[in-house]
C-alpha cells in the first residue's frame, strides 16, 4: 500500500487511519511498526498522528537522546502502552538490551513505533509492519506499507 501526503498535517491523518486498520491484526506479543526513511522523510510526524488518534495529550517529539519514550494510551481498546523509539544514535542492536527491549516485545497490550528500523532489524519480530517514508518532492512524501 502507498500513500502520498502533501503536508505535515496530511501524514498525520494518514497515521491516524492506519491505526483503525491496524488495531485488530494479529500479532505475535507487542505490535511493532519499523520505520525507515531518511531525515525529514516523516517518520516522527507519522509517529504524532499516531499518538493523537490514540488519545495520547502528551506532546511526541523524537526520543534521539533518550532512545524510547513510554506513552500510556488512555481508552485502550487493543493497545495499552505506546513504546516509540529512535534507533538513530544505535550501535546495533544489543544497545536495545539496556532498555529491557525483549520484554516491551512480549506484552500483546504494547504498540512500539520504531524509528530509523532498520539499524536493529535482527531483532524485531517477524510480524512487524514496515513502513517505508520517501521525499516525493517539495513537502510531498511517499509512505510505503510493506
Amino acid at each position: 500500500m502507498e500513500i502520498i501526503t502533501k503536508k505535515v498535517e496530511e501524514t498525520k491523518r494518514a497515521a491516524a487511519e492506519l491505526i483503525k486498520k491496524i488495531d485488530q491484526m494479529a500479532h505475535q506479543g507487542a505490535l511493532v511498526l519499523a520505520l525507515e526513511g531518511e531525515l525529514g522523510a516523516g517518520k516522527t510526524a507519522f509517529t504524532q498522528g499516531l499518538a493523537k488518534a490514540l488519545g495520547i495529550e502528551e506532546k511526541v517529539l523524537s526520543p534521539t537522546f533518550v532512545i524510547m519514550k513510554h506513552f500510556n494510551i488512555p481508552s485502550a481498546k487493543t493497545f495499552n502502552n505506546l513504546y516509540h523509539l529512535d534507533c538513530y544514535r544505535l550501535s546495533g542492536e544489543t544497545d536495545l538490551g539496556e532498555i529491557g527491549f525483549k520484554e516491551i516485545l512480549k506484552g500483546q497490550a504494547n504498540l512500539v513505533v520504531i524509528e530509523w528500523a532498520e539499524r536493529v532489524k535482527k531483532i524485531l519480530p517477524k510480524d512487524a509492519v514496515w513502513i517505508k517514508f520517501e521525499h516525493a518532492g517539495e513537502d510531498n512524501r511517499r509512505i510505503t506499507i510493506i
